[in-house]
């Protein structure tokens, strides 16, 4: 089994998910079986209890799973079934900690972060990348974790404590750690800056995992120079420095990093076995998906009334299926967000004006399409 280890830094939301589905896709491309799992660092035990306004939708697995939405993601890149195991979060880890705890598994010792949590953590991460999730019962080749949260926030330690160990317990040949990190470009100078990636990469090597690619996320494409400065601080090559610029559509980023040779550094780093030539199937229908939907200039306005309106993330499921379905249809998706409570009369009396303008957007739309819990 082959591990590929998708650290954050600077922000949170910088598109680890994303580009951990990218990667997983260019390795499905290639016939390589990929499992997924993400790991949320904070003290519930599931995604079910969170307000959508905390992370977004809750993504209800097939079997009833309640996880993040990330793990819709890697179903809808990777074509997969995922099970509420491939969610990890640190309220599980303990939960289990605690209860072998209980029933004297530990024999009396005293029960520790290190080794206790650390290696519930890695036998974790080792016996769900052995389930198979394609529907053939076929085990897979390459298992992709996603480290939620950003390196040096205080409730992630244990879990980068657990894969600094793991990198030697699966041996490095077989591990792979990449780290996603912000390059901004402030609008005063337009120049691209490479500090907060150099003090990201620092703390990460600190806490003893040394970053094997670095992908780096910018407004523009990165530029050469940038590039060169990020290997030369932060103990990379420059060809393993990849930049993922803000593309029209996230089916882009799979093209983007199949241009930059990802899947090329992954057949060397973990001797996979590759056809040559590589299989083109996938990658092809993938490019004429990404242009199509660029394309396109049709137009169809939909009103989408709910009660969390005010994050787009709340209804990331049903976004994407509307937008799929007017991709069928040789259309793109012009959705209106509309909060349910301005359209009672209680907001008429209180606030005319909003509760008028929500009226408007409603009957403006072509579509209606109304969430109700």
């Amino acid at each position: 089994m082959k591990y590929i280890l998708v650290t954050g830094g600077v922000i949170s939301g910088i598109g680890k998910g994303v580009i951990a589905s990218s990667l997983g896709t260019i390795l499905k491309a290639c016939g390589i079986r990929v499992t997924s799992i993400k790991i949320d660092p904070y003290i519930n035990i599931d995604a079910g209890t969170f307000s959508p306004y905390e992370h977004g939708e809750v993504f209800v697995l097939d079997d009833g799973g309640e996880v993040d939405l990330d793990l819709g993601n890697y179903e809808r890149f990777l074509d997969i079934k995922l099970h509420r195991d491939n969610n990890i979060t640190t309220g599980k880890i303990y939960q289990h900690v605690i209860n072998k705890e209980r029933k004297g598994d530990y024999l009396g010792k005293t029960v520790q972060v290190v080794p206790h949590i650390t290696d519930a953590i890695q036998n974790w991460v080792e016996n769900v990348s052995m389930v198979p999730v394609d529907g053939d019962n076929k085990l897979p080749d390459v298992c992709i974790v996603e480290l939620g949260g950003t390196i040096g926030d205080i409730e992630g330690m244990p879990f980068v404590e657990a894969f600094r160990q793991f990198q030697f317990r699966v041996k490095r040949e077989n591990f792979c750690c990449i780290h996603v990190s912000l390059v901004p470009q402030p609008g005063s100078t337009g120049e691209q800056k490479s500090k907060p990636t150099q003090n990201s990469v620092r703390e990460l090597r600190g806490l003893g995992l040394s970053p094997d690619l670095i992908v780096a996320r910018s407004e523009s494409p990165l530029n050469s120079s940038v590039k060169d400065k990020i290997s030369n601080f932060c103990h990379v090559e420059p060809q393993h420095v990849i930049g993922i610029h803000d593309v029209p559509n996230i089916y882009r980023v799979p093209l983007l990093l199949e241009e930059q040779k990802m899947v090329e550094y992954f057949i060397e780093h973990f001797n996979l076995p590759v056809p040559v030539p590589r299989p083109r199937k996938l990658m092809m229908k993938w490019r004429e998906l990404a242009d199509r939907i660029d394309r396109l200039h049709k137009e169809v306005h939909i009103a989408l009334v709910g009660k969390y309106t005010d994050l787009e993330d709340a209804y990331a499921s049903v976004l994407k299926a509307l937008k799929h379905a007017a991709l069928a249809c040789n259309h793109k998706v012009k959705v209106k967000y509309i909060e349910a409570a301005d359209l009672e009369e209680k907001t008429k009396s209180e606030d005319p004006v909003k509760y008028h303008d929500a009226w408007q957007q409603l009957c403006s739309s072509k579509y209606v399409f109304y969430l109700i819990k």
